[in-house]
């Protein structure tokens, strides 16, 4: 005979069927299987007590999340990686989780750092915030002159040839931004028919 289930379950599946074929009064049966409750509880309990300690804090919950930035925080960083190295290091050193944030200009418009200075070609800046770990994105790419990554982009993804970046400026504007660096991706992106430099970008698709 087999059972299926937990050690418990196939306890007391055993134990019915010793019942049922061999006729065990079924008061002492209930006495048993109560008791075998009781220990199996029991051992389970005791097991807990020596858990590791790592399992346990694994159980945690996650840390509180610290407060919302400030909106007017969040639009200066925002405004001043357009050009304003300085004070881009200073506010990112006051604070680094301004690496990711993004301001809204209006109906959906989000903008972060590295995309302000993606889209008005500001290398140095834009290289000091990738260093930091910010987000990366095919405009920032072709802007800084990444042939490959826009080929790579492209080829799996065409109908992104003209999409929308920050403000409306698309793929072919962030790499005439990139100046000479940037020439054989204007190239390429020419090559696919990409003639807009800037796509209204509260039309609707």
């Amino acid at each position: 005979m087999f059972f299926r289930g937990s050690r418990l379950q196939n306890f007391l599946a055993l134990i019915s069927y010793l019942y049922v074929v061999f006729g065990l009064d079924p008061i002492i049966m209930e006495t048993y299987i109560n008791r075998s409750k009781f220990i199996y509880r029991t051992m389970a309990g005791a097991a807990a007590l020596f858990l590791p300690v790592s399992f346990l804090k694994a159980q945690k919950q996650e840390p509180e999340r610290p407060g919302q930035i400030k909106l007017e925080i969040v639009k200066e960083f925002v405004g001043v990686s357009h050009g304003k190295f300085d004070r881009v290091k200073e506010m990112l050193e006051n604070d680094p989780q301004l690496l990711h944030v993004s301001y809204d200009w209006g109906g959906g418009d989000y903008e972060s750092g590295i995309e302000a200075a993606g889209h008005v070609g500001n290398k140095e800046i834009a290289s000091y915030l990738l260093g930091k770990g910010a987000r990366y994105n095919i405009y920032l790419g072709c802007m800084l002159g990444y042939l490959d990554i826009a080929k790579q982009v492209l080829s799996s993804n065409p109908q992104l040839l003209n999409s929308k970046g920050p403000h409306g400026f698309t793929m072919l504007h962030h790499a005439m931004k990139g100046g000479e660096e940037s020439k054989a991706v204007v190239d390429y992106l020419q090559s696919l028919g990409a003639k807009e430099t800037k796509i209204n970008f509260y039309a609707k698709a």
